[in-house]
């Protein structure tokens, strides 16, 4: 059993690196120099060491990662989401929840341009709560509907998360990408219709206001000047990888460029906007692929110590159901999402799980949709959501936490629902994956 006593050693310690708030990258990396040093020959395996973290980060498949984070970037610093938001409101009317209904629309839409649940987030919360407080909006209502459509980004490509999700997991990365829309827009799907139902039993929720007039001329000028093009955009980056056109890095590429003509089109984008898209986004890659090489490494410490293949031979000897191992599994992650970052979650984890789930004849590409979902909904989760605490600083001063808490929980409910369904019903998932395996 000495493989538990070398997990115990090797996760506590990662463990108590993350509680005392040292970041995510240097807990691995100072953990794998103990590990390397104490398992792999002293000194001697330093070196081997560097080399590992070299190959980690050198790997093509990461390529896709810096472009849709400069994708997010750009619509970002150069106002575009403002130009799609006003035409997008013009086609609601007066739906009951209107402006909550419009955050949800948009952030389903921007979530397939930015990869970003974060900035997605900010853009739609310091854009659209103050009107809707103006309004008289509950809490709820103004700021649930916008957490909610900006964690979509996670879900639905060009996801940053599931490229590194795809790379580390050995599983396809245009799989997995492709994976994740069904799930995506049925979350979309139920947060609409939880709004609209809310309002119209309860219109105290979201007071109607008057809405003037627009004609349809009007609604689809503007849908084809400042929609439209958005529309190309996201076909560049998943209408070419359904198709079989481009592969995920051609697609990315295909899409960052796609979003750097627009916002010069449109005379958004100014040197100094592109500055700050660029220092964004080198900002953001850098910490993502320190984590990617600290985490690698570490995979390579629990192979060599026996700990990740003796967690695994001994989950498999458990007279529990394979099924009932998933949920065990699926629980862990949900756990996990309250208190840590999904990044740090995901690099702990696929060590572990994904040899259990080919162990038990599960489709990995299947699990590597749950896992997504559940990253999604961590976004949400208290106490330490990052969407949540992205909301409270886009939100006016006199919103607390716990409004952000209350606001969050019914679209965390509509999730699950989601994560329910995709449990039991795998073809779901795996729909769009196979129709594009097809063409």
């Amino acid at each position: 059993m000495d493989w538990v006593l070398n997990l115990t050693l090797l996760l506590g310690g990662l463990l108590v690196l993350l509680a005392i708030g040292l970041p995510v990258a240097f807990s691995f990396l100072l953990i794998n120099i103990v590990g390397f040093l104490a398992y792999m020959g002293g000194t001697r395996a330093l070196p081997g060491l560097v080399l590992s973290i070299s190959d980690s980060v050198s790997s093509f498949v990461f390529a896709p990662v810096p472009l849709f984070i400069f994708m997010g970037e750009v619509m970002f610093h150069s106002g575009l989401a403002r130009r799609s938001m006003d035409a997008l409101e013009l086609w609601i009317g007066r739906i009951p929840g209107r402006l909550s209904l419009l955050s949800v629309v948009a952030g389903t839409i921007f979530a397939s341009l930015t990869g970003s649940g974060m900035a997605n987030t900010a853009m739609l919360g310091s854009t659209l709560v103050p009107e809707m407080q103006r309004r008289g909006y509950s809490k709820t209502m103004s700021m649930g509907p916008i957490m909610a459509a900006g964690s979509l980004a996670i879900m639905i490509p060009p996801s940053s998360l599931g490229v590194l999700l795809g790379s580390l997991a050995d599983i396809s990365v245009s799989g997995i990408l492709i994976a994740g829309i069904v799930p995506g827009l049925l979350m979309a799907l139920l947060f609409a219709s939880y709004v609209i139902i809310s309002c119209w039993l309860n219109p105290a929720l979201a007071p109607a206001y008057p809405v003037p007039a627009t004609t349809f001329a009007t609604k689809v000028k503007s849908a084809m000047i400042n929609v439209v093009p958005l529309a190309i955009i996201v076909f560049l980056v998943i209408g070419t990888i359904l198709m079989g056109i481009a592969t995920p890095t051609e697609s990315a590429a295909l899409g960052a460029l796609g979003t750097l003509v627009l916002g010069v089109v449109y005379r958004e984008l100014t040197w100094q906007g592109l500055k700050r898209a660029m220092m964004g986004t080198m900002m953001v890659t850098v910490m993502i692929y320190f984590v990617i090489a600290g985490a690698a490494a570490f995979s390579q410490l629990l192979a060599f110590t026996g700990g990740g293949p003796g967690m695994v031979n001994f989950v498999l000897g458990l007279q529990i159901s394979p099924m009932g191992i998933i949920l065990c599994m699926v629980g862990i992650y949900l756990f996990l999402g309250c208190f840590m970052e999904q990044l740090a979650i995901m690099m702990l984890t696929l060590p572990f799980m994904m040899p259990v789930v080919r162990a038990l004849g599960f489709d990995p590409l299947w699990f590597g949709c749950l896992i997504l979902i559940t990253l999604e909904i961590a976004t949400l989760t208290p106490p330490f959501g990052l969407v949540l605490f992205v909301m409270k600083g886009a939100a006016p001063p006199n919103v607390t936490m716990v409004d952000v808490y209350k606001a969050a929980t019914p679209f965390i409910i509509c999730d699950l629902v989601v994560l329910a369904v995709m449990i039991a019903f795998p073809g779901f998932a795996l729909w769009l994956p196979r129709l594009m395996a097809s063409t």
